[in-house]
């Protein structure tokens, strides 16, 4: 079964660009882009902008990776024998970025990594290795600030009165950058605004709603009305912790938990303007998208790669899209 379900793939992405390979159009390079994970929220709404980026302006076959590495090198390798003009990546694992820019480099294909961001040594192998996302710290840091400005403005907010933030901490995917830098930081700015503050419980739950809500639960269940805030590093987790919120009482009767996430996703905005989303952060996928499919343009046509040319700020081979917070104040400016 194994066998076969390989063999469907490699005929999937296979079938995809015939017709482009059948008639070659000079003016239009070809680009091979794999996403890790489709049903991914945020990610959807990158794999859209790069579709909408490309038209007119490339061919474009985007495939799932399924959240597997091992299939997303199957396709990879196969965009190569294809002889795509450039490589638009968003990694299953970063730590495999090396190796798929080994690959593109033997066959001197061009590649853009988006949004997961492959460590600097792997960066530096190759001149035709570029970058797109956005710095996780950013993000850390306003989504902390949210928090902090709530804390400093609720006293009822300091439910036991010791003057320490008791919160939990929904993780993202473990190694992933976002995960450890908004983690990081996101902490480091409550206490640098003079709040003290006291971990209860943190737990990966991967970027998923499901698994943010069956989290939630499990801290509620061990630590009840001890908790004061939830942060979590994406709105899917954030999201899924409401519901878990909502089914202990959270959210009526004036029974309040502040519930931080990132992305800016439309069911987060949707959840803003509920009331039960304290805040959140703009994770600018729109333009993530653009700047990739510029870039990869460019690189697919041989031309040069300036701030001109691909109409981003170019830093080295990184284009860093910023983040904008996002709370009751203006979250109608994103809806």
């Amino acid at each position: 079964m194994k066998k076969i379900a390989h063999i469907l793939i490699y005929l999937t992405v296979l079938l995809l660009p015939l017709s482009a390979k059948g008639i070659k159009d000079s003016e239009m390079p070809e680009i091979g882009c794999a996403i890790y994970r489709f049903d991914d929220t945020f990610m959807t709404g990158v794999r859209n902008s790069i579709t909408n980026a490309a038209t007119g302006k490339a061919k474009i076959t985007i495939v799932d990776s399924e959240n597997n590495q091992a299939t997303q090198n199957e396709k990879v390798e196969l965009f190569i024998t294809l002889g795509m003009d450039s490589l638009i990546l968003n990694p299953v694992d970063r730590a495999a970025a090396g190796v798929e820019i080994d690959k593109a480099k033997a066959s001197n294909i061009p590649i853009v990594f988006v949004n997961r961001e492959p460590f600097a040594d792997d960066m530096k192998k190759w001149d035709k290795v570029y970058y797109v996302g956005s710095k996780a710290e950013e993000s850390g840091i306003m989504s902390g600030q949210i928090i902090a400005d709530y804390w400093k403005g609720h006293p009822e907010a300091d439910k036991n009165g010791d003057g320490v933030l008791q919160y939990v901490l929904l993780l993202g995917e473990p190694g992933h950058q976002d995960t450890e830098l908004r983690s990081e930081y996101s902490i480091k700015c409550i206490e640098d605004n003079g709040i003290k503050v006291e971990k209860l419980a943190e737990d990966s739950a991967m970027w998923d709603r499901v698994k943010g809500q069956e989290k939630m639960a499990s801290f509620i269940a061990s630590y009840g009305d001890e908790i004061e805030a939830v942060i979590s590093n994406n709105d899917d987790m954030a999201l899924g912790a409401i519901e878990a919120l909502k089914a202990a009482g959270y959210f009526t009767n004036d029974k309040y938990m502040p519930v931080v996430g990132v992305d800016a996703t439309a069911p987060a905005l949707q959840a803003l303007q509920e009331g039960t989303l304290l805040g959140t952060v703009l994770n600018d996928s729109e333009n993530q998208g653009k700047a990739a499919v510029n870039i990869a343009v460019q690189l697919a046509k041989g031309g040069e790669i300036t701030s001109r040319t691909i109409g981003y700020d170019l830093d080295g081979h990184y284009v860093w899209i910023p983040y904008k917070k996002v709370t009751q104040d203006n979250y109608r400016d994103f809806m």
